[in-house]
C-alpha cells in the first residue's frame, strides 16, 4: 500500500489535480459526455508525476469506464486487473502522494481493492444514492477520513451513473443524509459546468456546505486564479478544497499558482480549517 494512504497529510485548503481515466488513457469530458473527450496522455502514472513535480499534495483519479460502466465486471486482485485499475496501481507506485478515487465503486470488495492498490480514499457516488448500507458499512470499516461521497447534481438533482441518469433526489437531500450516516466530507460537482471552464459554482456549493455542515470539495467549471480566490473566501463554510482538471490541462491555469493563492490563505485569519 502507498505510504501516504495511511497518514492523509492535506493542507487547509486542497488544490486537486484531476486525473480521470479511460480505456487506460488520461482524458477530459465536457459536461460528463462519452462522445465529447479529449485524450491528454497516454501514460496516466507520467501526467500524476508531472502535477506532482508541481506541488500537488493530492491527486484526485476517477476510473470513468467504470462510472459509464463500461466495465461493467468489478475487478478481481485475484486476477487481471481492468486496465483503469492498472493504471491506479501504478500511480500509486509510483508516487508517494494521496490518491483520491472513484468511478464506479460499487461493492465492499471495490473499496477495499481500491485501498489495497494505494489509494489513501475513495469517492462513492451512484452507491449513495442506490446502496446506503454500503456506505455505512464502509464508514466502520474503514472510517471517515477514507470514505468520501460524490454528490454530482444536474439542476439541483443527483445524477448517477457516469452522469447518464439524473435521480428524483435533491442533492441537499443526499448531503444531509450522509451527514447522519457519519460522512465528513463530500465531493460536489456542478454537472453543467464540468469541462467548460465556465467558472465555478461558488455560491451553490458554500451553501451546500452550510446546510449539511460537512466539508466540500467545489469540482465542475473551475476556470483560473479567479476561482480559486472566490472559493477561499467561503473557506469558513466548510469548502475545504477544489479539483481542476480542463483548467490545468489547457493552461488557463498553472498549478503552482493555485498552490500558492491556497498557502497564503492559510496564514490569513479565520483560515483554519480541519484537515481533509
Amino acid at each position: 500500500m502507498n505510504a501516504a494512504s495511511s497518514s492523509f497529510p492535506a493542507p487547509d485548503f486542497v488544490v486537486f489535480p484531476a486525473i480521470d481515466l479511460r480505456r487506460g488513457r488520461c482524458v477530459r469530458l465536457r459536461q460528463g459526455d462519452p462522445a465529447a473527450e479529449t485524450v491528454f496522455s497516454e501514460d496516466p502514472a507520467a501526467m500524476a508525476r508531472h502535477w506532482v513535480d508541481q506541488g500537488a499534495a493530492w491527486l484526485h483519479v476517477v476510473n470513468l469506464d467504470g462510472a459509464l460502466q463500461a466495465d461493467a465486471t468489478s475487478p478481481d486482485a485475484a486476477a487481471a486487473l481492468p486496465l483503469n485499475w492498472q493504471r491506479l496501481a501504478e500511480i500509486c507506485q509510483a508516487l508517494p502522494t494521496p490518491v483520491q478515487f472513484g468511478g464506479g465503486l460499487r461493492t465492499l470488495a471495490d473499496i477495499e481493492l481500491a485501498l489495497a492498490l494505494g489509494a489513501a480514499r475513495v469517492v462513492l457516488g451512484t452507491a449513495a444514492v442506490q446502496n446506503p448500507a454500503l456506505v455505512r458499512e464502509a464508514l466502520r470499516r474503514f472510517g471517515a477520513p477514507r470514505v468520501v461521497i460524490g454528490i454530482d447534481a444536474r439542476d439541483g438533482f443527483v445524477a448517477t451513473h457516469g452522469w447518464l441518469q439524473t435521480s428524483a433526489v435533491p442533492a441537499l437531500t443526499l448531503a444531509q443524509t450522509m451527514q447522519a450516516a457519519g460522512v465528513a466530507q463530500i465531493v460536489y460537482t456542478d454537472i453543467g459546468r464540468d469541462g467548460m471552464l465556465s467558472g465555478v459554482n461558488v455560491e451553490a456549493t458554500a451553501a451546500l456546505a452550510r446546510a449539511s455542515r460537512l466539508q466540500v470539495i467545489a469540482s465542475g467549471g473551475v476556470r483560473d486564479l479567479d476561482d480559486i480566490r472566490r472559493l477561499l473566501v467561503v473557506r469558513d463554510a466548510g469548502v475545504t478544497g477544489v479539483i481542476a482538471g480542463q483548467a490545468l490541462y489547457s493552461g488557463l491555469l498553472a498549478l503552482p499558482d493555485a498552490l500558492a493563492l491556497a498557502r497564503g490563505s492559510s496564514h490569513q485569519p479565520n483560515g483554519s480549517l480541519a484537515p481533509c
